[in-house]
Order: C-alpha cells, then structure tokens, then sequence
C-alpha cells in the first residue's frame, strides 16, 4: 500500500480553502489581491505535482523551489489582507497553515540537495 504524499495532499487541500477564501473576497468587492492570492496558492500545489513527475533530481528541486518562492508570495498576499483589513476576516488559519507549507518545502528542498530521500514527504 502506497503511502499518502504529504506535500501532495497539503498543497491541495490548500487551494480547496483558498479558493473558498477567494470567493469571501470577491464578494465583498476584493478584486485585485484576492486574484493574486488564488493564483499564488493554487501554484503551490501544481509546482509539486510537476516537481513530482520531474525527469531528473534536478527538476525535482527547481520546481519544489518554485512551489516555496510561490508559498512565500502567499504568504505576503495573506499577511497584507490580514494587516490592511480591507476585508474582515480571520487569516491566523490560513497564515498558520502556509508557514507549515513552507518549512516542509523547505525542507524537502534541503533534504534533496543532500541527496537524502524520504519517501514520506
């Protein structure tokens, strides 16, 4: 039995609540981070399924790095919605858990150039 990919599942679930978030944010007139925000965070997710299929250890590493620099960038989309309070809403979930995807990315990118595997992440 094959074992859960972690990233894989975290990444995903991810991008299901920013898209609801996205959705809170367009409704109440929120256009333009909003859009920032849904573009960053669902690439997260679609940098580590590629860097999942990548053709050598080397495309491995440069799209999970491309993944973390798209983490970061939601991160700086969620800490100005929180900050700036153009929309009122509650982003310590959401900021808490793209902190989380950013230390796995990063250390699956450490781990990687390395040259450890582990299967698990």
């Amino acid at each position: 039995m094959k074992k859960e990919n972690i990233i894989i599942a975290k990444t995903f679930n991810f991008s299901l609540k920013t898209i609801e978030l996205y959705k809170v944010l367009v409704k109440q007139n929120e256009y333009v981070i909003s859009k920032q925000l849904l573009k960053s965070a669902t690439s997260i997710g679609a940098n580590v399924e590629e860097a999942n299929a990548g053709q050598t250890k080397k495309d491995f590493i440069a799209k999970m790095a491309i993944a973390s620099k798209e983490a970061r960038e939601t991160k700086y989309w969620l800490r100005l919605l929180e900050k700036s309070q153009i929309v009122k809403y509650n982003y310590s979930g959401f900021l808490s858990e793209i902190e989380e995807i950013i230390r796995i990315l990063t250390s699956i990118i450490k781990t990687s150039q390395l040259g450890k595997t582990n299967s698990t992440l």
